[in-house]
């Protein structure tokens, strides 16, 4: 059944992970997909495979923002917000770089997006999922940016939602726990070099602490 036949969809961060299972999902269902974001061969590799189109650009960059909202022609119906960094931290030495860079993206990207974006989703009663992470209620000392910068999120798409429900416009979060993201390959690799192990085995012991005792896939 193809659930978004005739609507158009803007997905950022879409060249891998989650934001790319998105864009694929919601080609299967009939969706017209703008898939915006970094990734280079890999997001042209995605929008040629879905037959959408491939806006290569930053969140935090209003320029590269209106490239993709031109590229959506007059009409959007959904916004997913998947771009997203994380660089591992504390809270006794975290930097200001650090912290700044994982807000801009995180948080001030999705608000970009989101912003630029709502006059064509009033238009349509159109609707927007902003991609946090069970981080944002269960942080860890060694995430303090990035758990902050969920929460952010999370409480940023909950005004969101009553902004846009007068025009019909829907605004949820989603918290995934872990998922098998390149950005997962890459905390694992840390955590291997940290604690003199290998990747896999820091997956493993990840595993064994959620319930399902594994991660998810992206297209979950």
């Amino acid at each position: 059944m193809r659930r978004l036949e005739g609507r158009q969809a803007l997905v950022t961060g879409a060249a891998t992970g989650i934001g790319r299972a998105t864009a694929e999902l919601f080609a299967r269902h009939g969706a017209r997909v703008v898939a915006f974001g970094f990734g280079g061969a890999l997001l042209d590799e995605l929008a040629n495979g879905i037959g959408g189109r491939a806006v290569h650009g930053d969140v935090t960059q209003q320029a590269d923002i209106d490239a993709a909202l031109n590229a959506c022609d007059g009409q959007l119906d959904i916004v997913v917000n998947a771009a997203g960094i994380i660089t591992p931290d504390r809270p006794e030495t975290i930097t200001d770089e650090v912290w700044a860079k994982t807000f801009a993206v995180n948080v001030t990207g999705t608000m970009m997006v989101c912003r630029a974006a709502l006059p064509l989703l009033q238009r349509r009663g159109g609707a927007v999922v902003n991609v946090a992470s069970v981080a944002a209620f269960n942080a860890s000392p060694d995430s303090a940016s990035y758990a902050a910068s969920k929460a952010a999120v999370v409480s940023y798409t909950r005004s969101l939602a009553y902004a846009g429900g007068p025009y019909g416009v829907r605004a949820n979060a989603v918290a995934p726990g872990w998922v098998r993201t390149p950005m997962s390959e890459y905390e694992m690799q840390l955590a291997a070099e940290t604690n003199n192990t290998t990747p896999e085995i820091e997956f493993a012991a990840t595993a064994a602490r959620i319930a399902l005792g594994r991660m998810a896939q992206p297209e979950e």
